[in-house]
């Protein structure tokens, strides 16, 4: 068995496939390879099997969402250390001793992730993930190199090994151990969230995220989920169940009403540009929010909310109100 298993997560991704796998697998020596299919009718396992007999191919009975999908097929995977890898992320000659070298020498990490650069413009960061992600005290993620709609440059500023609060599901590497102790990924969020979920019980439980400059890969991003009122949705639900569920105590229902209030905010921005969907999709997330509402309760560990998970109180008016555009001109708080 060795050490690492590089893990896509498939469904009906076979024009991504057939762009990105060659290269994990001429780039991945070190590493067991294995396809999850969400129950894809396009084909795209069979070409996996034709093409590379090497990969391990687990097939889902039905499409389980990146949470879940994962969840169901890492039970099938041996390794000390799982890489989850989107298929339209392109990686590079070397790219894993360094990561398997940093969690060799640092038994308290449990999360790495390399830097996330664009693929459409590989001298800067990409939208997911970046350097690195943080949230605020609402629990709005950002990034090193990524605040919004702002993609920094990638000068190297970033490029030394450093702690950060969630790293990005496009690229996740972590230590199974740690996976299944915390039960992997919440299934009910299907999608979007649920990796910075993680990495929130992660910390809590003192275990570290780190992101490691020295590797880089590049991503497409929007390619298996582009932009849409159901991405708005699953977005906006999933951030407020991952306070409910992660949030101190004293903390809980200011947070979240606070949270709420600024996704009226954002509501009413779609409304006014005419995005009626949009609009529909936050009102119906909310709903969603308030069914699940018990259930969410019910994960949280009271014994480990910690009250130190945010650097920057507020980034949404550092970076709309007092234009902080870049991961450098916040204030950390």
């Amino acid at each position: 068995m060795k050490t690492i298993a590089v893990v896509l997560l498939n469904y009906n991704g076979i024009a991504l496939l057939k762009q990105f796998l060659p290269k994990v697998v001429e780039y991945s020596p070190e590493a067991s390879i294995y396809l999850i299919d969400n129950k894809s009718n396009d084909a795209s396992v069979a070409w996996v099997k034709e093409n590379h007999p090497s990969i391990q191919c687990i097939e889902l009975n039905q499409n389980l969402g990146y949470a879940g999908g994962y969840n169901e097929g890492l039970k099938q995977i041996e390794a000390e250390i799982y890489c989850l890898l989107n298929t339209d992320v392109l990686v590079t000659s070397n790219w894993l001793p360094p990561l398997l070298d940093h969690f060799k020498s640092h038994p308290k990490t449990a999360i790495l992730q390399p830097h996330i650069l664009d693929f459409k413009k590989p001298s800067h960061f990409e939208y997911a993930g970046a350097a690195g992600g943080f949230i605020d005290k609402n629990g709005v993620p950002y990034c090193r190199g990524r605040l919004f709609s702002t993609l920094e440059e990638d000068l190297g500023q970033y490029d030394a090994p450093t702690p950060i609060f969630w790293a990005s599901g496009a690229c996740f590497f972590i230590r199974s151990e740690q996976f299944w102790e915390l039960n992997g990924f919440d299934a009910e969020f299907f999608a979007h969230q649920e990796e910075i979920d993680l990495c929130w019980r992660i910390h809590n439980k003192g275990y570290k995220t780190m992101a490691i400059g020295k590797v880089k890969v590049y991503h497409v991003g929007g390619a298996t989920l582009a932009p849409s009122p159901r991405k708005t949705f699953l977005n906006h639900r999933n951030s407020l169940w991952m306070l409910t569920k992660n949030l101190p105590k004293n903390e809980l229902y200011l947070r979240l009403f606070v949270r709420m209030c600024w996704d009226g905010l954002a509501g009413i921005y779609y409304f006014l540009g005419f995005n009626f969907s949009s609009t529909w999709a936050i009102i119906k997330a909310h709903l969603a929010f308030y069914n699940g509402f018990n259930s969410m309760l019910k994960k949280r560990n009271a014994k480990t909310q910690d009250a130190d998970y945010f650097q920057v109180k507020n980034v949404v008016l550092k970076y709309f109100l007092y234009k902080k555009l870049n991961f450098k001109d916040l204030n950390k708080e």
